[in-house]
């Protein structure tokens, strides 16, 4: 098949939902209430279904304990390095180093690697999330809790991971998988119960997460200088921790195929849910314009991959 047209048949889809999610808010079409309970679905039950699926059919090795533990240390990094630099590059918001770590896999990352790889790939992409998964649960949360002046106990971060539907399939997925469960099933026929009731749940992921970005994706009033400052460090943050992370996977595990899932990961904006926990509306504004923005590179990036059939 023509490059340009495999290309296209990528791009396409995703700049159309975008678009949709877009005239939805033009046009009110959706209600802010609307597209929140698409959020809700496409985070809380169709993504879930793609991770339990995943994880399940997973093959288990050293490097599946390794890997999430370098991209934990690699979010830490990103963190120290904004909190560093962003003083010194004359950054004044608290919320820069928080804006220079993290990824949102979830509601962005997910949706685009699927689309380019197809679903029979997602598990390279889940191994690489399953470590900054953990981060944003655990220190992430403690750090912006604490910026917001309160405190965030043990018992209260523990049950929120408990109740995540996120890291509950991810535990399920794992479960199945490493104890070889889920093969076990396959004689009789249940695994494949497993697959089509995955399958069938998870099929409108990137659809109602493009569509809900899309509504999302505001890009009147931004403040250029100061928000394209903060995203440019953040480019340059995951481009050095990148390509370490790379180097070492290459270096322990040369036959893995991790480039395009590293690839994808490090072009995602940091978490969608920095604007809730910004204290007044500048901050909140800087934020989201931020996210907004590098949601946006986020996109180019993936037409860029895209395009050059890169992976």
């Amino acid at each position: 098949m023509n490059p340009v047209t495999d290309a296209l048949r990528t791009i396409l889809p995703v700049i159309l939902m975008l678009f949709l999610g877009v005239i939805c808010r033009k046009k009110r079409l959706i209600t802010r209430e609307g597209v929140q309970a698409l959020k809700t679905v496409a985070v809380q039950i169709a993504l879930p279904a793609v991770l339990l699926h995943t994880f399940a059919v997973t093959q288990y090795t050293l490097s599946d304990v390794v890997i999430p533990l370098m991209m934990f240390a690699v979010c830490v990094a990103a963190y120290a390095l904004g909190k560093a630099l962003g003083p010194r590059l004359g950054m004044k918001s608290p919320f820069v180093p928080f804006l220079t770590t993290g990824f949102e896999a979830g509601m962005l990352g997910y949706a685009l690697f699927t689309l380019l790889y197809g679903r029979e790939r997602v598990a390279e992409f889940a191994r690489i999330d399953l470590g900054q998964v953990l981060f944003v649960f655990t220190l992430y949360k403690i750090l912006l809790t604490r910026e917001e002046g309160g405190k965030a106990g043990t018992g209260q971060l523990i049950r929120e991971m408990v109740c995540s539907p996120i890291i509950a399939a991810i535990a399920a997925g794992v479960l199945l998988g490493a104890t070889g469960l889920y093969q076990a099933l396959v004689p009789s026929g249940i695994s494949g119960i497993l697959d089509a009731c995955t399958d069938f749940v998870s099929a409108p992921t990137s659809a109602l997460i493009l569509l809900a970005i899309g509504y999302d994706l505001v890009l009147d009033d931004i403040p250029w200088k100061a928000t394209c400052a903060v995203v440019g460090l953040r480019l340059v943050i995951m481009a050095v921790l990148g390509g370490l992370l790379l180097l070492a996977l290459h270096g322990l595990w040369p036959e893995m195929k991790a480039d395009a899932a590293v690839l994808v990961m490090f072009l995602m904006p940091p978490p969608f849910v920095l604007p809730v926990f910004a204290k007044g509306t500048e901050q909140r504004a800087y934020v989201s314009a931020a996210l907004s923005v590098s949601t946006l590179v986020a996109i180019i990036g993936f037409t860029v991959i895209a395009a050059a059939g890169i992976g």
